[in-house]
């Protein structure tokens, strides 16, 4: 491929960036509680509070799983005016792992145990490698996409289309198998921190069902909480 059309591939796997298997096992390996204390259902509790709890259970079934290098969590609250709901797992510019929960999305939850859950579900795609398998299979999708439409005598501008196209479809080929991963680790980093991740997993019977569109990013809220119950009925003291 040119050296140009390079260039512009490079453009586009930077453009896309972002978040029914069978449900996955869960963990095998095994990290301590930050506190045996369970917290109350229906408790809630201040942000630092589950944060408090929540990291450092994370870290360390990041560091026993050893998938990544990096198991520095950095949990971010952004209440900026006009951000959407929404929490997603990035890096910074050294690779430390961040996890961005939303004021809007924060609001949304009824209690601790919801936001417990949704911060070890972003913590797990860091854990699980999904941010690098995701770009690499972005990659493979521009690729494959570009040099067909290439071979074809496309000029570059319909290449370039067609890259963009390629990576918007390869990140999302496993998104909806990562989504159920993470909720499985999820749930165990969850009750881990001493919260139910089974009452978590209620914040999806609130939220819009995304039903089960081809290429779609996550999978129906029904098959998740399905999982999240599965995994929590196998761990210990349950």
């Amino acid at each position: 491929m040119r050296a140009g059309r390079m260039a512009g591939l490079g453009a586009v796997l930077l453009a896309v960036a972002g978040c029914a298997a069978a449900p996955p096992r869960p963990p095998e390996a095994r990290a301590p509680t930050v506190s045996a204390a369970r917290v109350p259902a229906g408790a809630v509790l201040p942000f630092g509070q589950v944060v408090s709890r929540v990291e450092p259970v994370a870290e360390a079934l990041c560091r026993s799983r050893g998938t990544v290098r990096n198991c520095d969590f950095k949990i971010i609250y952004d209440d900026r005016p006009g951000v959407a709901a929404n929490a997603y797992q990035t890096r910074d510019a050294s690779g430390r792992p961040l996890l961005i929960v939303t004021g809007p999305l924060l609001r949304e939850t009824e209690n601790a145990h919801e936001l417990a859950f949704v911060l070890g579900h972003e913590a797990a795609h860091h854990i699980e490698g999904h941010l690098d398998r995701q770009q690499a299979s972005a990659v493979w999708g521009a690729v494959l996409i570009g040099s067909v439409v290439a071979a074809s005598g496309g000029d570059a501008g319909s290449v370039e289309a067609a890259q963009r196209l390629g990576a918007q479809a390869g990140s999302r080929v496993f998104s909806k198998d990562f989504e159920l991963e993470a909720d499985a680790l999820g749930t165990v980093i969850a009750a881990r921190s001493g919260f139910d991740p089974v009452r978590g997993a209620d914040f999806f019977a609130r939220i819009p069902d995304p039903g089960d569109v081809f290429l779609g990013t996550h999978p129906p809220n029904a098959d998740r909480q399905r999982v999240v119950r599965e995994v929590a009925a196998q761990l210990p003291g349950s």
